[in-house]
């Protein structure tokens, strides 16, 4: 897994030194401020075993060629901590790390970005989410509240004439804010940070 996250690294690395105009002039006023997006993670969905049911859509506004806002859509579950960072722990997937249920969550955010140099970015993504505590079973048992936190540095890189875009990023995601989870799934939690690095690979169309 290491690995892993030394590649992602080297390749944000390398899309850094790409001599392309990555980011809008503040004098343009021709650019297209909207924009649609997602993340290629959404491809977790396919893993035969404790697919994640993700699903995230981002609507975006350009307020200025270097200020950014987006609102985003997201759902998921997980039946193990969030804690666990599954590119660098071992000890995801196993079962007795396992909660005794999942975790369905929804939520809508709202995200920052701000533009420096040529396509680099830094970001904060806040994200207050609903949850729904389930047993094995599916059977719920009980209900919860989060605000899961991202802050992240990236780079933007335009695609097919700028009609579309593509932004690897790494990040520190958590639990901002939450309320106390039932037995079972809190012992389990108790255990872990509530913060863990995060890879980011968003990608979206303009309009």
């Amino acid at each position: 897994m290491q690995k892993k996250v030394l590649l992602f690294t080297l390749t944000l690395m390398m899309a850094s030194t790409l001599q392309v105009k990555a980011q809008y002039a503040k004098q343009d006023s021709t650019y297209k401020r909207w924009f649609l997006g997602s993340t290629v993670f959404l491809l977790g969905n396919l893993a035969p075993v404790n697919p994640p049911g993700f699903a995230q859509l981002n609507l975006g506004y350009r307020i200025t060629g270097k200020d950014v806002i987006s609102l985003e859509l997201i759902t998921w579950k997980h039946a193990w901590p969030l804690g666990i960072n599954p590119f660098l722990n071992k000890s995801y997937g196993k079962q007795e790390e396992k909660f005794p249920g999942y975790i369905r969550e929804y939520g809508i955010g709202l995200a920052y970005q701000r533009f420096f140099g040529k396509g680099l970015f830094v970001a904060v993504h806040a994200t207050p989410m609903v949850q729904i505590f389930k047993n094995d079973n599916g059977d719920k048992v009980d209900n919860g509240f989060i605000v899961f936190n991202t802050n992240r540095i990236g780079y933007h890189i335009k695609l097919f004439r700028d009609k579309g875009f593509f932004q690897p990023s790494l990040g520190i995601a958590g639990r901002a804010y939450y309320t106390e989870m039932p037995d079972g799934f809190k012992q389990k939690d108790d255990k872990w940070p509530k913060y863990t690095p995060e890879p980011g690979l968003h990608f979206g169309v303009n309009f």
